[in-house]
């Protein structure tokens, strides 16, 4: 499974990517707007940081437009993957975009239909949103499953599953054992990969060992 950071903090990739945790890195306007900073300089500096796919998304919701902001946005970066909505016209852009070599991450994917969409309309990424099916109490889990499955049917779809809307751990083991090929989540989230009390326990005890020796390695 490969790992995207979901983050616009510059300072949070840089330490991520050195301990080999970050693929790519999605973004959306809410993400930039928390940094404070100009849309294309953050995007541009991601892009200089990290070699996979940086997700830049567009703002209108109009095909015209959106074409229009995609063409500005995938200049910034070889490595842009322009982020479209999953709508009628979100995936009119996603299939000119496609056929002409960018890629493209289709969001806000809630339902197994939506998803073949994405797949037909050749998007590099469909990103589903675990959590906030799980916030209206369906099951987001269940929605990578049934899109694993539907793909796998279908050997053409060059699509990857990009687990999104992450809140937990449990969320990125579950994707995992279903196929799913990415997970995008938060700084903290990945963060929380790390934690065990097995692990916590077992390093101080080894520690106080250590030092009931008085020896020093270094």
């Amino acid at each position: 499974m490969k790992f995207f950071v979901d983050t616009g903090d510059i300072d949070e990739i840089k330490t991520l990517a050195a301990t080999g945790m970050v693929d790519g890195v999605t973004t959306n306007p809410s993400l930039i707007a928390k940094s404070g900073r100009d849309f294309k300089e953050v995007i541009q500096q991601i892009c200089s940081i990290v070699d996979g796919p940086v997700s830049a998304e567009v703002a209108a919701t109009d095909y015209e437009t959106m074409r229009k902001e995609a063409e500005v946005i995938r200049k910034w970066g070889d490595n842009i993957a322009v982020k479209v909505p999953l709508t009628e016209d979100g995936l009119r852009v996603c299939k000119e975009l496609s056929d002409d070599g960018t890629l493209v991450n289709v969001t806000l994917c809630f339902s197994p239909a939506q998803a073949i969409l994405a797949a037909k309309a050749g998007a590099s990424f469909v990103s589903p949103f675990v959590g906030r099916l799980d916030d209206i109490s369906q099951d987001g889990l269940q929605l990578i499953s049934d899109i694993v499955r539907i793909y796998d049917n279908y050997p053409q779809f060059d699509t990857e599953v990009l687990v999104a809307s992450i809140r937990n751990p449990l969320h990125i083991v579950e994707s995992a054992k279903m196929g799913a090929h990415v997970m995008t989540a938060p700084p903290a989230v990945i963060r929380q990969l790390y934690k065990h009390p097995l692990t916590t326990s077992g390093l101080a005890a080894f520690v106080e060992d250590w030092k009931k020796t008085g020896q020093s390695i270094l």
